[in-house]
């Protein structure tokens, strides 16, 4: 299940601002249905993206499977080493109203803008930094 190309632009653009802020790297992964735990299932996208080989393991994902009404939020290793724990959870809480609405470009707008708020701090942008990452959404099915 994809979003509407309104949505899509719209995680897209918030992306983009996110990183104009931040070294670290945001994406967003959707899907119809997740089996089981949606951070297990994060986990295994969070490699199979290859977000574990940014230079400061500064990646985050975003997860959204929308049929299920899953998500969840996971980072690298230099992130969870730099916030708290309860940081993925007040995100999460923050879209749940949202996602129950089903507006899904906004909520996961809402998470991508929250993460790149609070990754200043620790991950402020560089001079020369590289986007590591693409900022298109991926899919699954």
């Amino acid at each position: 299940m994809h979003l509407t190309e309104d949505h899509q632009a719209e995680v897209i653009l918030a992306i983009q601002e996110a990183e104009l802020k931040t070294s670290a790297e945001i994406r967003v992964h959707v899907e119809s249905h997740c089996e089981g735990h949606p951070v297990d299932r994060a986990k295994v996208l969070f490699f199979d993206l290859k977000m574990d080989q940014t230079d400061l393991q500064n990646g985050v994902l975003l997860y959204l499977a929308i049929k299920d009404r899953k998500y969840a939020i996971i980072g690298d290793k230099g992130i969870d080493a730099k916030v708290p724990l309860e940081f993925w959870e007040t995100i999460r809480d923050d879209m749940r109203p949202i996602l129950s609405k089903n507006e899904y470009g906004k909520a996961l707008s809402l998470g991508v803008n929250r993460i790149g708020k609070v990754l200043i701090a620790s991950f402020p942008y560089m001079e020369g930094d590289v986007n590591e990452l693409s900022n298109e959404i991926s899919y699954g099915v």
